[in-house]
């Protein structure tokens, strides 16, 4: 197989990582995901809204209670509004950046999500359907387009500068983050916040994945022998990235580094990847070289790990080509469930987390692993294993694949 060859290292400076937020099915804040992450806690659960479809399984987020969301309107948005300005918020604070005091117009808004405000979507047309067109919200089309998580979180945190939203399927949150950093390299910007959120556990978008055979009623088991395909699941994860010069002389602590970002596309399918995965490796060495390290320096990845038969198959097989010394593998999927567009940005920052704590999480739902990967699952429990450098992987349905190299601080 002849894969293309990377592009050249560019010379830009790294985004620096200064603030993380999470809201997610392992918890409603950030060290409540981590701590499930970690103990490898399976979040799947019978899903009454599920009832009668071929598959009644989701992983939902628990209660979420915010100052942010109880801003007048903010019982309008669609939970995917809601999940992301919570870890906007969330990142911000740890950031210790406070919107009321920064000059907006030197901060941009970058958002990734695959399907926008189903939830609001299926609700309006219940609406329609049964009572008239009299009868939908005229708040309708502002919860369900795609690009209102963006514009919700410039104008509840007062970012004037470039507000941009993108999607590309599971790819989303990834492809975010690159975008955000090119942003600050450019100089658009001296401050991005990166969202990911996704909310679509509805019974008309999990028929259509059931329809698909990516949905597994027995819970996600990331490159197990057994598994038969991801759990559903919504949540957001942001986070907050500065230049470096910005974010020095605020004295700010940086978290991480984001040092490496690539993209491809496999133009082969619709919704199955490349089988040989071309596209997939093609984005991982492109991301290296961009960061300038070798594969050898890699301390671990991220992996997409859907537990689709397909998807974990051809992963695992790039990341055995491009990473012989066999660095230790990890799938949040088996705990949080499949996020859609939100995993690529809350995948990144569980790896930054993994990064300050030289600590690989396990992948829960993994017993028994495929023994024709040959890759280093972490399994079981976590793993003490110091990295500098690590892979976050991310790859979605019509061929779009994200990867981010992130550094240790």
């Amino acid at each position: 197989m002849r894969t293309p060859a990377p592009r050249p290292p560019l010379a830009r400076a790294p985004a620096v990582v200064t603030g993380l937020g999470l809201v997610t099915p392992g918890g409603s804040e950030l060290d409540s995901t981590w701590s499930a992450v970690l103990a490898g806690r399976r979040t799947a659960a019978p899903d009454p809204e599920l009832a009668g479809l071929p598959v009644s399984l989701s992983c939902r987020v628990p209660a979420l209670e915010h100052p942010v969301l109880r801003r007048r309107g903010s019982a309008r948005l669609d939970r995917a509004d809601r999940f992301a300005l919570a870890a906007v918020a969330q990142a911000l604070e740890q950031a210790g950046l406070d919107p009321g005091a920064w000059d907006g117009s030197r901060v941009a808004v970058v958002t990734g999500g695959g399907l926008g405000g189903v939830r609001t979507q299926d609700q309006a047309m219940a609406r329609f359907t049964e009572l008239g067109p009299e009868f939908v919200s005229p708040y309708f089309l502002t919860g369900y387009l795609m690009n209102m998580v963006c514009a919700n979180i410039a104008l509840c945190f007062g970012v004037t500068g470039p507000a941009l939203s993108t999607c590309t399927a599971c790819a989303s949150g990834t492809t975010a983050l690159g975008l955000a950093r090119e942003l600050l390299a450019n100089g658009s910007c001296d401050i991005a916040l990166v969202c990911g959120a996704d909310a679509g556990i509805t019974r008309l978008t999990v028929t259509g994945f059931a329809r698909l055979g990516a949905l597994s009623d027995t819970g996600s088991r990331p490159f197990d022998a057994s598994r038969d395909g991801f759990v559903i699941a919504e949540g957001a994860g942001a986070l907050v990235l500065e230049r470096p010069e910005h974010a020095a002389a605020r004295a700010a602590r940086p978290l991480a580094h984001l040092i490496g970002y690539a993209a491809s596309t496999d133009a082969h399918h619709l919704v199955s990847p490349h089988p040989e995965g071309r596209g997939a490796e093609q984005a991982v060495r492109a991301a290296l070289a961009d960061a300038g390290v070798r594969p050898e320096d890699v301390g671990h990845v991220n992996a997409h790990g859907t537990s689709t038969r397909q998807n974990d198959t051809v992963e695992a097989a790039v990341l055995r080509r491009v990473f012989p010394h066999r660095p230790p593998v990890t799938s949040a999927k088996g705990a949080l469930g499949h996020t859609l567009g939100a995993a690529g940005a809350i995948e990144a920052a569980l790896t930054v987390l993994a990064l300050t704590e030289g600590t690989v999480p396990p992948t829960a739902g993994l017993d028994v692993a495929d023994a024709g990967m040959d890759i280093d699952v972490v399994a079981g429990e976590a793993r003490a294993h110091p990295s500098s450098v690590a892979v976050s992987t991310s790859f979605g349905f019509g061929g779009h694949n994200a990867v981010a190299v992130l550094a240790r601080a």
